[in-house]
């Protein structure tokens, strides 16, 4: 009898895994890949629609560029998994059954229970949050004067907050539109667990460009009109936009798997194994054991690296072979503020942190790397300049 196996999601570690499935397994089983979104998002530049919607073709890649015809592509909301009875419930149309199962459905944004933030404020998750969000700003533009600012708060200094707080101050100046650009952090600094002098050098860039940066203070609630902080103080706001964190998909809170309950992210071990055998999680959606006390980053490095593994798993188990582990390579960061970067902790680099034309270039090929493994050259040409 052939083997089913079925794939949750369409981004770094879904895209990743497919292709990797494919390569191993060919047409001895049969492969289903279930998303949403009819397209693989790259998700670390969609923060560029902010600035410019026409980006939205170079950071979408359709699924039929990057899955074999052999592959069967569902698209559907993922509701529930029941392990029982191994099947996958969806928002429109029949379960689908499963002999093992991916999970790589991602995250979604955390508000940690602060009164009116969900209700208000936007967030950077997808295609259609970048758009909403340049819409936004461009309409409080509009509305705007030179003598009365449109005000954009983003919520959360962490590497999406600041891209998207550089993009926004990019809009403005291409636009010369008259936006005020706050960027709120409730720790100390910007960029929490970097490295000092990264946090000084992105922090040094946000200047540059008038982005106020304020940073000490935890958001407390939030109305349709003032962010409110738990110091007293509160901020007038015409858009509010809130990367402060991420938890776990709502279709995973009744999986009866092992999971961190706060934030319905499945636990895996460094296989990505959970404790159903038939059962792989990775990417966002998962909490995935490493050496130390800590699990792997939930960033798209970790998921690109995990990709191979995760799917490599999936053949052996039904080959009956013993697992890989796998382990977490840091390989450096890179953000951008609109159209500069800054990189740190480099493999190979000399130096620690550096900017300019080096990390803008490495920047651009982290991203053209990623659209030519998982499609074409002639895609990731095509989308170089707007990295």
């Amino acid at each position: 009898m052939t083997e089913s196996v079925v794939v949750l999601g369409s981004g770094y570690a879904g895209a990743g895994a497919i292709q990797r499935l494919e390569s191993e397994l060919g047409d001895r089983v049969d492969l289903t890949w279930v998303s949403d979104q009819p397209y693989h998002l790259v998700l670390h530049e969609v923060h560029r629609c902010i600035r410019d919607p026409t980006i939205k073709e170079h950071v979408t890649i359709p699924i039929e560029e990057i899955k074999a015809p052999s592959t069967t592509f569902v698209r559907g909301r993922v509701e529930a998994v029941d392990v029982d009875n191994r099947t996958v419930a969806l928002d429109d149309g029949d379960p689908i059954e499963y002999d093992y199962l991916l999970v790589a459905i991602g995250s979604q944004t955390a508000f940690f229970r602060i009164d009116g933030l969900e209700a208000h404020a936007h967030t950077l998750k997808s295609l259609d949050d970048a758009l909403a969000i340049h819409d936004a700003v461009e309409s409080a533009a509009e509305s705007a004067s030179t003598a009365d600012p449109a005000r954009v708060v983003v919520g959360g200094a962490g590497q999406t907050g600041v891209q998207v707080a550089g993009e926004v101050a990019a809009y403005r100046e291409e636009h010369s539109a008259p936006i005020d650009v706050v960027l709120v952090e409730g720790l100390e600094s910007i960029l929490p667990g970097e490295r000092p002098g990264f946090q000084s050098a992105i922090r040094k860039r946000l200047d540059e460009r008038s982005v106020d940066v304020r940073t000490g203070s935890f958001v407390s609630k939030v109305d349709d009109e003032r962010v409110h902080f738990d110091d007293g103080r509160d901020l007038e706001y015409d858009v509010l936009v809130w990367t402060g964190g991420i938890t776990g998909q709502r279709a995973m809170q009744d999986v009866r798997v092992a999971k961190d309950h706060k934030s319905n992210r499945l636990k895996a071990s460094t296989s990505f194994q959970t404790d159903d055998d038939r059962v792989f999680a990775i990417g966002d959606a998962a909490l995935v054991e490493q050496p130390g006390d800590d699990p792997a980053p939930p960033n798209a490095e970790a998921a690109w690296q995990a990709a191979d593994v995760a799917a490599e798993n999936i053949a052996r188990s039904i080959r009956g072979q013993p697992l890989a582990e796998w382990q977490y390579e840091n390989k450096g960061t890179v953000v951008s503020v609109g159209d500069e970067a800054v990189a740190t902790d480099v493999m190979f680099s000399p130096i620690e942190t550096f900017d300019g034309f080096t990390a803008e270039l490495l920047k651009k090929g982290i991203a053209a790397r990623w659209i030519a493994d998982v499609s074409s050259v002639s895609r990731a040409l095509a989308a170089w300049p707007n990295m």
